[in-house]
């Protein structure tokens, strides 16, 4: 069952399962490791901190950016956060009505909405984070200072390849085409 194995099991079993194949061995450990780790250290502050500020990891990152970028508008939080204009509704949402968001009308721009913290939202974002941060320091303590520098740099790399050169490749390999709509694994009825 997944999340059972160690990631050394899992590495050993991916490459027995791949056998000779010709893969890239190196780079596709890293790709695995990101969504390992990612997964591993968001459930762990959903289940630790967040749970007590009644916050998913989602809602989490839409206060922090706006905390950080301060009020901004909607397309730009989403987009920050990594995260569908959709999703942020429905988010921002939720937090609007605990009282942590506030929105608010652009003063030229009727079609556009901005987003900034309450004071309520102020005042949770300057107590939790902390706390957060005793946790991000937690899941990195396997690391010196040097090695989580050295993390962060190689993790920076990869996101910028992606942003500077993702579209270019997704293009290349889609012969110029958009993407197909994204499916919710469900079958079409028919």
């Amino acid at each position: 069952m997944p999340g059972h194995r160690s990631i050394t099991e899992a590495e050993k079993l991916a490459a027995a399962k791949l056998g000779g194949t010709p893969i890239h061995r190196e780079q596709m450990a890293v790709v695995a490791n990101i969504y390992r780790a990612a997964s591993a250290v968001r459930q762990h502050l959903e289940n630790s901190v967040l749970r007590g500020a009644d916050l998913t990891w989602t809602a989490f990152v839409v206060l922090w950016v706006v905390w950080i970028w301060g009020e901004s508008e909607t397309r730009h939080i989403a987009e920050e956060a990594g995260i569908s204009k959709g999703t942020l509704t429905g988010v921002s949402r939720t937090l609007e009505g605990r009282g942590l968001l506030k929105r608010t009308g652009h003063p030229s721009d009727g079609r556009l909405v901005l987003l900034s913290l309450t004071e309520e939202g102020e005042a949770l974002m300057q107590r939790l984070f902390p706390e957060f941060n005793q946790e991000e320091a937690f899941v990195a303590s396997r690391l010196s200072d040097e090695g989580c520098r050295d993390v962060a740099e190689g993790l920076r790399q990869v996101v910028r390849q992606v942003e500077e050169h993702g579209e270019e490749r997704r293009l290349t390999l889609l012969d110029g085409a958009k993407p197909t709509q994204r499916r919710s694994g469900r079958r079409a009825k028919g």
